[in-house]
C-alpha cells in the first residue's frame, strides 16, 4: 500500500517489571498465597540436595520464574518463608501452582541450563535479556580456492573462519570496507563470481583483485588471505612491514602503478589502526568490557567488544524486570544469558563483582571449552577501559530515560487529541501490501510508551478467496477478524495484551471496516483511528479519521505527527518486507513443484537438462528418461501430470 519506509530509530520496548507489568502478570490467574505455598511444599517433599534448575508455573502452565540451586531442597524451601521474600517474589509465589525440576551434575551446569531456559521462556519474574538480535560476525570461507569475506549471522559451518562478535551490522560494514581496501579480497557470492566475464566496479576502484577473471592467481590471492587473517588476529604491524617492503621493491623495479596500489593500502591500514586501536600496549587484548548503570528504576548494561586490540564496537542493552533487583544479580543474570548465545572471550572485564564469580567463570569456561577469567580491574589501563564502559552505560540510560519521558508526554497528548480516556498503553498499527492484488499480505506492529514490541508483531497471509484482489477495506476486515477472534478465544477476559488504540493505514472506508469488525465481535473499548496520506501522498499533510466521522490534521513539524508517522512507517516496513519475501518465493515457484515425487534435487536436474519448466512440460517420455536421477517410473508420473488422462495411454504406448 505504501512506499518503502526507512527503519525508525524509535527504541524497542524493554518491558521492565513495574506495577503495570505486575498487573498484567497477575491477570493470568487469581493470586492465592496459601495455594502457592502449598504447591511448593508438595514438590519440596520430593526434592533432594543435588544441584539443578526449577521452573515455577502458574495455573495455565506458563513459566513464571526459572532458578538454579546448589541444593534444590534448600533453595526451594526459601519460597515457603513468604514473610522474608521481597514483594516481587511474594507475587510470584501467589501465582505459582506447580514446579518443574531438572537435576544436573554440577552447579555450573545448572547455571548454563538456567540461562538457556530463561532465554527460551522469558519468565516475567526473572531478569531477562530482551535483545533478540543476533550479533554479526565476519566470515572467511576457506573452502573455496579464492576465499570470500562477508558478513555472517546464524549457524556456523566447518571450513569457515569467523571473526567477532561485532556490536552491529554497521561495525561489520565499516570493517569489511576497510578490509576490501587493504587486502582486495572478493565479497561477491560464488554464483556471481562464476558468471563474470570481466571485472566488476570493485576492481576498478581498487577494492578487489578480480580473481573471477584471472587477474590474480591462486598463490598470490592466498598471500592476501594470509595478510587478512594476520590483521584480524591483531598482527597488523607485521602486515604493515610486508606492505612497506613490497612497495619499496615495486619502486625499485619502476613499477609505479603497483607501488601506488601498495601505498594506498598502507594509508588504509594506518587509518584503520588509528580508528580501532585501543592502546598501543593492548595489541594482544581479547576481552569484553561490561559495566552496569541504573537510574529511576531503569538498568542499562554497556558491552565493548575488543578483539586482538581492536575495537569491534559496543552495544547498550536494557534487561527487563530488573528494576528492583540488585545490580550485582542483574549482572550475573546478564552474563549467563548473554554468553548462552555468544562465545565468551578469554577475559571479561567487569565494573563490579557479581555473586558467585568463581561459579560464573567455571560455567563460562565450560561453555567456551577453555579458561575464561572474570576480572574487576582496580587500576591501570584495564581500569580505564572499565571506566569508559561505565560512562557509556550511564549515558545510554540517560538517553533512554529522556526518550521515555518524551514518549510518555506524546502518548498523553495523543489521548487528548483523539479523545481517549487515558494515554494508550498499547497501540496496534495495521497495514497491508500487494501489487495489483497479488501476493497480498497484512501486517500488525505493536507500540507502547517504552517503544516497539518486536516480539508481538504479526503478519496475515491473505489466501485465495479471503478477499477480493485489491480490496484494502476487505483486508482490514480479514486481519482484525482473525486477530480479535483469536484474542477473545485465548483471553476472553481481555485483561492482558489488549490494545487501547488501533491505528489503521487508510481513510474513512478502512476505519468503517475496522469499526464494523469490533462491533460484530462485541468489542467497545478499543479506539480506532485512520491515518490517510495527504494530497499527492505528501508526508506531513496526513489526515486522521475518527470513528464518529470527524477528521483532523496536525501542523507540519508537530512532534505528535512525527510519532504517528514513525508508527505508520514501521507498519509499512514490516508489511512490505513480508510482501517482498512472498513475491520472491512466488517468482521462483514452478509448475514442477506440483509434480508428485519431484523434490528440489530432481527439479534442479530437470531444469538443468531442459532449461525451463515449459520445456519439461513438452518433453516426450523418452526425453524425460534421459535426465540423470529420473527413473522411468518417475518419468511416466511427470508425463502424466502434464497431459490429459484421456491421451496418456496412447501417447505412452507410442513413446515406448
Amino acid at each position: 500500500m505504501g512506499a518503502t519506509a526507512d527503519r525508525p530509530d524509535w527504541p524497542e520496548a524493554t518491558d521492565r517489571f513495574d506495577e503495570r507489568g505486575a498487573a498484567q502478570v497477575l491477570a493470568r490467574g487469581r493470586p492465592d498465597l496459601e495455594a502457592g505455598v502449598a504447591a511448593i511444599r508438595e514438590t519440596l517433599a520430593t526434592l533432594g540436595r543435588e544441584p539443578g534448575v526449577y521452573r515455577m508455573v502458574d495455573a495455565a502452565g506458563d513459566v513464571l520464574y526459572v532458578g538454579k540451586a546448589r541444593a534444590l531442597r534448600n533453595r526451594v524451601a526459601t519460597y515457603t518463608q513468604v514473610e522474608r521474600l521481597p514483594r516481587r517474589l511474594q507475587r510470584m509465589v501467589a501465582l505459582t501452582r506447580g514446579l518443574v525440576v531438572v537435576t544436573t551434575r554440577s552447579e555450573a551446569e545448572a547455571l548454563l541450563l538456567e540461562a538457556q531456559l530463561i532465554k527460551r521462556y522469558r519468565p516475567p519474574f526473572n531478569v531477562v535479556l530482551r535483545d533478540d538480535k543476533s550479533f554479526p560476525f565476519i566470515a572467511l570461507d576457506l573452502r573455496h580456492p579464492f576465499p570470500r569475506l562477508a558478513k555472517h549471522r546464524g549457524a556456523r559451518r566447518d571450513g569457515v573462519v569467523y571473526y567477532g562478535p561485532f556490536a552491529s551490522a554497521g561495525a561489520v560494514a565499516a570493517t569489511l570496507n576497510a578490509l576490501q581496501k587493504l587486502f582486495l579480497l572478493r565479497s561477491c557470492t560464488d554464483s556471481f563470481m562464476e558468471r563474470r566475464t570481466r571485472p566488476c566496479l570493485l576492481f576498478q576502484i581498487r577494492r578487489c583483485s578480480a580473481p573471477c577473471v584471472g587477474r590474480i592467481d591462486a598463490r598470490s590471492y592466498a598471500g592476501l588471505v594470509a595478510d587478512a587473517r594476520a590483521f584480524l588476529a591483531g598482527k597488523s604491524g607485521a602486515v604493515q612491514e610486508r606492505l612497506k617492503q613490497a612497495m619499496a621493491e615495486a619502486s625499485a623495479e619502476l613499477d609505479f602503478e603497483r607501488a601506488a596500489i601498495l601505498r594506498d593500502r598502507l594509508k588504509a591500514l594506518a587509518h584503520v589502526q588509528g580508528a580501532q586501536a585501543i592502546h598501543a600496549n593492548d595489541a594482544r587484548l581479547d576481552a569484553d568490557v561490561i559495566a552496569v548503570a541504573r537510574d529511576q528504576g531503569l538498568t542499562g548494561i554497556q558491552v565493548f567488544f575488543l578483539r586482538s586490540g581492536q575495537n569491534w564496537g559496543h552495544r547498550a542493552l536494557f534487561p527487563a524486570h530488573a528494576g528492583d533487583v540488585d545490580e550485582g544479580e542483574v549482572l550475573a543474570a546478564f552474563l549467563g544469558q548473554f554468553y548462552a548465545e555468544v562465545d565468551p572471550p578469554p577475559l571479561v572485564l567487569l565494573d563490579r563483582a557479581p555473586p558467585d564469580p568463581d561459579l560464573l567463570a567455571e560455567a563460562l569456561s565450560a561453555r567456551a571449552g577453555r579458561r575464561v577469567e572474570l576480572k574487576v580491574p582496580q587500576r591501570g589501563r584495564l581500569r580505564a577501559l572499565v571506566d569508559q564502559a561505565r560512562r557509556n552505560a550511564a549515558e545510554a540510560v540517560a538517553r533512554r530515560l529522556a526518550e521515555r519521558g518524551t514518549q510518555l508526554a506524546l502518548f498523553a497528548r495523543l489521548a487528548e487529541v483523539f479523545g481517549l480516556p487515558e494515554p494508550p498503553r498499547r497501540i496496534e498499527i495495521y497495514d497491508n501490501s500487494h501489487v495489483m492484488g497479488t501476493n497480498a499480505l497484512g501486517a500488525m506492529v505493536v507500540a507502547t510508551p517504552e517503544g516497539f514490541l518486536k516480539g508481538a508483531y504479526r503478519r496475515f497471509g491473505m489466501r485465495t478467496g479471503d478477499v477480493t484482489p485489491g480490496d484494502d477495506p476487505g483486508m482490514v476486515r480479514a486481519m482484525l477478524t482473525r486477530r480479535f477472534r483469536r484474542a477473545l478465544e485465548e483471553d476472553p477476559g481481555r485483561r492482558s495484551d489488549w490494545p487501547d488504540l488501533l491505528l489503521i493505514d487508510g481513510g474513512r472506508t478502512q476505519v468503517a471496516a475496522a469499526t464494523a469488525v469490533l462491533e460484530e465481535l462485541g468489542i467497545d473499548d478499543v479506539a480506532v483511528v485512520g491515518i490517510a496520506k495527504g494530497p499527492d501522498r505528501n508526508a506531513g499533510r496526513e489526515t486522521f479519521h475518527l470513528t464518529d466521522g470527524r477528521s483532523l490534521t496536525l501542523p507540519p513539524g508537530d512532534a505528535l505527527l512525527f510519532l504517528l508517522q514513525r508508527l505508520r512507517d514501521e507498519a509499512h516496513r514490516f508489511a512490505i518486507g513480508g510482501h517482498r519475501a512472498r513475491r520472491g518465493r512466488a517468482m521462483v515457484a514452478s509448475t514442477l513443484d506440483e509434480v508428485p515425487g519431484v523434490g528440489p534435487a530432481r527439479k534442479k536436474a530437470l531444469l538443468m537438462h531442459f532449461g525451463t519448466a515449459r520445456a519439461v512440460k513438452g518433453a516426450s517420455l523418452e526425453d524425460l528418461c534421459r535426465v540423470p536421477g529420473i527413473s522411468r517410473g518417475l518419468a511416466e508420473t511427470i508425463w502424466r501430470h502434464f497431459h490429459a488422462p484421456g491421451t496418456a495411454g496412447a501417447s505412452l504406448k507410442e513413446g515406448g
